[in-house]
C-alpha cells in the first residue's frame, strides 16, 4: 500500500504567507484606486473655481451669464433662458438640460476661452451626451449661483456663498473623504454636503449627517 503524501506545516504557512501577501497586495491595490478617484473628484470642485475665477478676471463677466459672450469669444452663445444675463448670477439649475441656460452655457464658454477641456458642441445627443462633465463615476458636474440654489437647505442652515458646484452618483464612503478634503468632514454642515442621489427638481433637501458607504450622494460645494 502507498503512503499519501501530505503537505508539512512549514510548507502550508509558506502557502498562508503568499495568500496573506496577495490579498494585501490587492487590498492596497483597491485603496489606491479610491484614493485615486477622490483626489480626481475633489480636482473637479477646485478646477470648477478656477475656470469661474479666470473667465471673471479676463473677461469681467461670469461664464454662462456673459451677455457678450458673443463678442468675447468666437462662436460662443449667450444665453436666452430663465434669467438675466450680466447680474453676476449663474442662473437655471447646475444639471440643467437647457441647452439656452446660464447652468448649461457654462461649460461652452469655460471651454471655448480655453480653461476647461472638452466639446463645445451639443447639436444632437451624442454631442450633449460628451458635452456634459462628467466626474470619475461618471456622474454629471455642475454649477449655478447659490441664489438660486434650493436642493440642499440644511439640516440647519443653508449654504453660503456666491455660488455651488454639484456633482452627483458619488459613493458615501468617497462623500466622506470628499468632506474631509474640501471642508469639515461632515457632510450636512459648511461648505460640502451630500444629499440622496434620487432627490431631483427644486424641492428642498435636507443634507444628510452620516452618508451611507455603499449609497449614491450628490455632493455640492459652495464658495
Amino acid at each position: 500500500m502507498k503512503k499519501q503524501a501530505g503537505f508539512t506545516l512549514i510548507e502550508l504557512a509558506i502557502v498562508l504567507v503568499i495568500i496573506g501577501l496577495l490579498l494585501g497586495g490587492v487590498l492596497k491595490g483597491q485603496e489606491l484606486i479610491n484614493s485615486a478617484r477622490v483626489k480626481n473628484m475633489a480636482s473637479d470642485f477646485k478646477n470648477t473655481q478656477v475656470f469661474i475665477y479666470g473667465y471673471q478676471d479676463r473677461f469681467r463677466a461670469i461664464p454662462g451669464d456673459d451677455a457678450a459672450a458673443g463678442t468675447h469669444i468666437a462662436n460662443a452663445t449667450p444665453a436666452t433662458t430663465g434669467g438675466t444675463t450680466g447680474n453676476a448670477i449663474i442662473e437655471g439649475e447646475w444639471d440643467s438640460v437647457i441647452i439656452t441656460e446660464e447652468s448649461f452655457l457654462f461649460w461652452q464658454h469655460v471651454r471655448l476661452a480655453g480653461f476647461a477641456p472638452g466639446t463645445t458642441t451639443f447639436g444632437t445627443p451624442a454631442d450633449l451626451a460628451l458635452y456634459t462633465p462628467k466626474n470619475a463615476d461618471g456622474g454629471r458636474i455642475g454649477v449655478q449661483s447659490v441664489s438660486d440654489f434650493t436642493k440642499i437647505t440644511g439640516p440647519t442652515t443653508a449654504m453660503s456663498g456666491a455660488f455651488v458646484i454639484c456633482s452627483d452618483g458619488i459613493l458615501g464612503s468617497y462623500a466622506t473623504q470628499l468632506d474631509t478634503i474640501l471642508d469639515d468632514g461632515e457632510t450636512s454642515t459648511g461648505s460640502v454636503r451630500a444629499i440622496a442621489a434620487a432627490s431631483t427638481g427644486d424641492a428642498a433637501t435636507t443634507a444628510v449627517i452620516n452618508a451611507a458607504a455603499s449609497d449614491p450622494y450628490t455632493v455640492c460645494m459652495s464658495f
